[in-house]
């Protein structure tokens, strides 16, 4: 069969983008308001940040870690991020500092070590451990994106109860976590660990930041740790509601140009993608439904620097490169793969020493009787779904939207002298 390629459309996706605001004046008076009495002079502070890419994530960090030092308080800064990292404190401290995030920058030392002291069980038998380093502090300020989570839904998703569960846990309480998500699920596990470590831990409270469909900072809100449950709850319903989504939910064949930790935690987001974590079909919806999408051929072209060669999420797709394979560090990958308990994650799709090889082999394997007309989408990655390339196919249902504008006519895909995709434009 001649595999022939469809002419594309670059689209932009209208979002409500949000009101901007001065972060660095907001982060400081949401502090003041909330935490202000809880500083006491000299207290060591450890202010405890994660893995993900969040704009605007260096600033906030600066400013909280500012603000706790102009009230007399020693802050430090540690890693909270399960078993990222390759699980080893130079990788996670690299992770941040890749971040912006160090002790040059942020003028505080920066602690990682992923040693844990086990607080207790909760009441279904969960063990909780948590960061010796944090629990060395007189207090911890936990930092971190309120979103739905990759793999389950709920009243809660990734915020700041999940980083008190998994991130301040490090490999042990990760990993311990994930057996107990297998037996009782998600949401109940961070909800009694979290609770636990509240209750056991000296954490004062936490910045809850929140993204809007643009990637861009919609809300930054300072949480008591006695209020953190009930409110994350009311920041996390909000989040829902600023998830940005594919403009079509029928997809033969999604190109996505880059994937990684810093994009999401399953590399892509099955939010996005609609492929679950722990199963999916090619040809139909995912064993464990995240999205209405529906995605017959996944092709991820590349890996993210800031992901320090952690694939993890490269299972999701069904074809990739031979560049996004060398930029893949094994040993980094299967430690978060194997903590979490998703092999899948991890498993090398098919892979190809150029797109347009990759392009071809994915359109032949649709088994449509003509390629041109195949439902092809194109985007940067999960996280920015404002400019796209859609297939000409699409054209028709494009009409009478207001959500969607389409900035050229039809073109055939472009490609650099090495027969890969040349960016959007």
């Amino acid at each position: 069969m001649s595999v022939q390629f469809p002419r594309m459309v670059t689209l932009r996706q209208s979002f409500p983008h949000s009101a901007t605001f001065d972060i660095r004046a907001t982060v400081q008076n949401q502090l003041a308001q909330k935490l202000g009495s809880r500083i006491n002079s000299g207290a060591r502070i450890a202010v405890a940040v994660g893995s993900r890419g969040i704009s605007n994530l260096a600033l906030i960090v600066s400013v909280a870690v500012n603000w706790l030092k102009e009230r007399g308080a020693l802050p430090f800064i540690i890693p909270a991020m399960g078993s990222h990292g390759g699980a080893t404190p130079e990788g996670q401290a690299g992770i941040l500092s890749g971040y912006g995030i160090n002790e040059e920058t942020m003028g505080v030392p920066v602690r990682a070590s992923l040693e844990v002291t086990h607080l207790g069980t909760t009441d279904d038998g969960t063990d909780v451990y948590c960061s010796a380093e944090a629990l060395s502090a007189e207090g911890i300020l936990v930092i971190n994106r309120v979103k739905p989570h990759t793999d389950f839904s709920g009243k809660i998703g990734s915020g700041l109860l999940k980083i008190i569960t998994i991130g301040l846990g490090k490999r042990m309480g990760a990993g311990t976590c994930h057996a107990a998500f297998a037996q009782i699920g998600h949401e109940r596990v961070i909800r009694k660990v979290s609770a636990l470590t509240l209750r056991r831990a000296p954490i004062l409270g936490g910045i809850a930041i929140l993204e809007d469909q643009a990637h861009g900072t919609a809300d930054v809100v300072a949480l008591r740790n006695e209020e953190m449950e009930a409110e994350e709850e009311k920041l996390f319903a909000r989040s829902k509601d600023l998830m940005p989504k594919l403009p079509f939910e029928d997809i033969d064949f999604l190109i996505v140009d880059r994937m990684g930790k810093n994009i999401s935690g399953g590399g892509m987001d099955p939010n996005i993608i609609g492929r679950s974590v722990y199963g999916y079909s090619s040809m139909g919806p995912s064993l464990v439904s995240m999205s209405p999408v529906r995605i017959k051929r996944i092709f991820v072209r590349d890996l993210t620097e800031e992901s320090h060669g952690n694939a993890i999420g490269v299972g999701l797709a069904d074809l990739t490169t031979s560049r996004l394979v060398r930029a893949m560090n094994p040993q980094i990958t299967y430690v978060n793969a194997l903590t979490g308990l998703a092999p899948l994650m991890a498993k090398i799709p098919m892979y190809f020493e150029t797109d347009s090889e990759a392009i071809s082999c994915g359109l032949a394997s649709l088994g449509i009787p003509d390629t041109r007309a195949a439902r092809v989408v194109r985007i940067a990655d999960t996280l920015s779904l404002e400019l796209l390339q859609v297939a000409e196919t699409y054209t028709d249902l494009l009409a009478g939207r207001e959500d969607v504008t389409a900035l050229d006519k039809p073109q055939e895909m472009k490609f650099d002298a090495e027969s890969n995709l040349l960016p959007i434009a």
